[in-house]
């Protein structure tokens, strides 16, 4: 039986001491993914000395996760670096070479990537037929055409009709249907074909969102996605050394792992329990008493702090912010909290001896031609499959072998998490064999497959705006407690970062490490602003 503690570290310092302190501001930061890595990293180096890291998992990166198989190394978390100018994951991994490890096909195309820029996508049917290039190229012009309209809702400020619902799948499956049957140079069955097509490119949209339908993605709010110009990168020796880089500078005794929070005590809100321990607590300074926030560990310890960085995930808020404060959250954060969207995208990795695919493909996609007139992109249980939009090629074959990656996002997702390898295997290369019309196809000889619905450390992939949603919501996820202001009033007791606390850059890598710094900035300037 563990008993309980209260941890009572102090040291004398120029920070606290120019503030007039006993001892430096206490900082824990409640995760060790790139935001949280961010955040204890900008603030070591600004002088502050008393930082904390607790992560739950037993080791850093959050949905960062690079997995090294033989000589290749997969990502089943974070796999791209979204554009290049400005972008603060771009640099750090140019700064330190990570880009350079490339072919130079790869450096010829401007790019470094996964997937071969000169192939081309098979649009594959479930009757064992390849749509013809010309096709997929007309429909994909009318999609991408409609796609920039949803972008224009809000950078245009156009209202949203009724019909929509808001809804960015919604009003794309509307406007595309309605195009592609007033064609009149298509055949009927050229067209049914292209409105099959409509539920197989929606699904992979909602792969890129992480949300389980475009149809839950807020057409008003959809074009606030920022995307930060240049080219697309990925590290060819894994995401990983982003998060390597990150804890560098940062000393190991900081970061605690295996240390799940049970909850979160703050604006002076030190329950019974804690007061009752500390009076038994003999080495516990006095200061310590008086502490604005108390962090109670799974394992029975109570961490005093001034502050509190909270980067767990949005859907771990989702299902834990009632017991994870206390006092409960505001009104304001838990309503921006349920109005959010966060759900679930996973990849399935297949590794074949060889490949049965032309060196020219370059990716798979599933067009289920009894889809042509779905609205729903909803499976029952036994069906989840219907949900993989398609698998990828992974290029260079010399790097990475014959690998196929594929796609599956929402709930199926979570259905797929609860199969074996065995049985996800054999149902991938059943659809393969259907769609190529290839019934000799093997068994890939290793799979490997992400999880992250199910794993209650994150409880889904990245964010969305959902339907009734805002950026402002999103402000007020990020915005720190207590609200009030005053001198009675400690400020900044518990802070909120994470892909999903940015405006702009929701749901990726580069969004992450910039709501670390912001909130680290938050504290910085204010010391700084007590100081003069």
């Amino acid at each position: 039986m563990q008993s309980c503690e209260i941890s009572a570290d102090s040291t004398d310092d120029p920070l606290s001491s120019g503030l007039r302190r006993k001892r430096q501001p206490r900082i824990v930061v409640i995760g060790a993914g790139l935001a949280g890595l961010s955040a204890a990293k900008a603030l070591l180096e600004s002088g502050f000395t008393d930082v904390t890291v607790l992560e739950a998992t037993d080791r850093i990166g959050g949905r960062v996760q690079s997995v090294q198989l033989g000589h290749a190394t997969f990502e089943l978390g974070a796999t791209w670096i979204h554009g290049s100018h400005g972008n603060p994951v771009y640099h750090l991994a140019e700064d330190n070479g990570l880009l350079e490890e490339t072919t130079d096909s790869e450096r010829s195309v401007g790019r470094i990537s996964l997937y071969s820029k000169n192939g081309v996508a098979y649009h594959l049917t479930n009757s064992g037929q390849r749509i013809p290039k010309d096709v997929v190229e007309e429909f994909s012009d009318l999609y991408n055409e409609v796609y920039n309209l949803t972008q224009e809702f809000f950078q245009r400020g156009k209202p949203v009709n009724a019909e929509s619902q808001n809804s960015v799948g919604v009003f794309t499956r509307d406007v595309v249907r309605k195009r592609v049957k007033a064609d009149p140079d298509d055949t009927e069955a050229v067209k049914r074909l292209k409105l099959a097509m409509i539920q197989q490119y929606l699904k992979v949209e909602s792969c890129e969102s992480s949300s389980h339908s475009m149809d839950e993605v807020s057409l008003s709010e959809f074009g606030e996605w920022t995307e930060i110009p240049g080219a697309h990168h990925v590290i060819p020796c894994g995401f990983i050394k982003i998060v390597e880089i990150l804890a560098r500078s940062i000393p190991k005794s900081v970061i605690q792992l295996r240390k799940p929070v049970k909850c979160i005590h703050w604006n002076q809100s030190v329950s019974k329990e804690i007061e009752r321990v500390a009076d038994h607590n003999s080495d516990l300074p006095e200061e310590n008493k008086g502490s604005n926030v108390f962090v109670e560990c799974e394992d029975c310890e109570f961490i005093p702090a001034d502050h509190v960085i909270v980067t767990v995930s949005l859907g771990v808020l989702k299902k834990r912010h009632e017991s994870l404060f206390h006092p409960r959250l505001p009104e304001e954060k838990v309503m921006a909290i349920e109005k959010l969207g966060i759900n679930t995208t996973d990849k399935i990795f297949l590794e074949f001896e060889e490949p049965f695919w032309s060196s020219e493909c370059n990716s798979i996609q599933f067009v289920w031609e009894d889809e042509a007139e779905s609205e729903s992109l909803t499976y029952p249980e036994e069906l989840w499959y219907k949900k993989i939009c398609s698998f990828d090629v992974l290029y260079p074959p010399e790097r990475y072998g014959h690998v196929l990656s594929g796609w599956i996002c929402g709930e199926e997702a979570l259905i797929m998490e609860k199969c074996d390898d065995e049985t996800v295997a054999e149902t991938c290369t059943e659809m393969l064999r259907k769609f190529t019309g290839n019934p000799n196809i093997p068994k890939p000889r290793r799979i490997l497959r992400s999880s992250w619905g199910s794993n209650p450390h994150f409880r889904g992939s990245y964010s969305y705006t959902q339907v009734g949603s805002s950026g402002a919501d999103v402000e007020k996820l990020a915005k720190p407690l207590p609200y009030a202001e005053s001198s009675k009033t400690p400020p900044m007791q518990v802070m909120f970062s994470g892909e999903a606390t940015h405006r702009k850059y929701y749901s990726t890598t580069h969004g992450a490490v910039l709501s670390g710094q912001r909130e680290a900035a938050r504290l910085i300037e204010m010391y700084q602003n007590l100081l003069q």
